[in-house]
């Protein structure tokens, strides 16, 4: 199997889709809403794309979070999985972020702007603005997931493992709306950052988007590791990773798994035998099957 050398933004099911158009568009089954600011970073206006079903609902809710590094990658990447969401009941937004920006020819001795915590507070801002417009978007307040691959991955993880103590909500937008999920779907994302820098082929981004190495910046790692806020009453997970992955190695799924059990919360791991950083072909519809399954599950009634 080829392996490629940074496919941080392969994403959820392998399909990644760049056509978008402007507006609201309506089909006899579900209407879409795209380029819809949910908060605000400084200067910087947040948006998300829309699809819902046509009813009164309530219906559940899915936010998708691409991947790419924390530095590249596009919502639009997951502008077909929002329709089929939509098509299946569900509610569904895909996000964008803030990037992490550093001079690329020179990144493995530059430093990196608007890196950790400024994702994870952008996400956390997107789950308080879909509770928030709720009523708006026949959405039920109390049936929210979050899922997304590898960069993507590891940002659901986080919005659905933290809670206000972790410091982690930032002010993005929507603030006293609970940024809290019913559900996530992890597919190949870091979960502990100290073992990722350590055993991944590329440690430089884990060092770009810590602020340093585990030495110098440990605090920031410990805190942007799922594995530090695994709890019991953590919300069910669902991980697919490949046993072949050397960008955000197998064990990292492991290590994932065996604290989630270790607490007594659920964890489910699916595991893609001979697979690296990527589903393609019919292992991506294996992923979608089950990611559709395990919402389904728990997100509907």
């Amino acid at each position: 199997m080829k392996r490629p050398t940074l496919v941080f933004s392969v994403l959820l099911f392998g399909l990644i889709v760049l056509a978008t158009s402007e507006g609201i568009a309506q089909s006899p089954e579900i209407i879409v809403e795209e380029n819809i600011t949910y908060g605000r970073a400084g200067d910087t206006e947040l948006k998300l794309d829309l699809a819902r079903p046509i009813g009164d609902g309530p219906f559940p809710a899915i936010v998708f979070i691409h991947g790419g590094g924390w530095s590249g990658g596009d919502r639009r990447a997951y502008r077909e999985q929002i329709r089929e969401a939509a098509r299946r009941g569900y509610v569904a937004a895909t996000i964008s972020y803030r990037l992490m920006q550093f001079d690329h020819a020179k990144r493995e001795t530059t430093t990196a702007t608007q890196n950790f915590p400024a994702q994870i507070h952008d996400a956390k801002a997107a789950i308080r603005w879909v509770r928030a417009h709720a009523d708006r978007y026949h959405i039920d307040p109390d049936r929210i997931g979050v899922t997304g691959a590898s960069a993507g991955g590891h940002l659901s993880l986080l919005v659905g493992l933290t809670d206000p103590s972790s410091d982690l909500e930032g002010d993005s937008g929507n603030p006293g709306w609970s940024s809290r999920v019913q559900a996530v779907v992890n597919v190949f994302g870091p979960t502990d950052m100290v073992t990722c820098y350590q055993q991944s082929t590329a440690p430089w981004i884990m060092r770009l988007f810590m602020g340093g190495t585990p030495d110098e910046t440990p605090e920031r790692y410990k805190d942007a590791s799922p594995v530090t806020h695994v709890r019991k009453d953590a919300p069910p997970v669902l991980t697919l990773h490949g046993d072949r992955d050397d960008l955000v190695p197998f064990q990292q799924a492991i290590a994932l798994d065996e604290k989630m059990k270790a607490v007594g919360a659920h964890h489910k791991l699916m595991i893609f035998e001979g697979l690296g950083h990527g589903f393609p072909g019919e292992y991506g519809k294996q992923a979608a099957d089950a990611t559709w399954s395990f919402f389904d599950k728990h997100l509907k009634p």
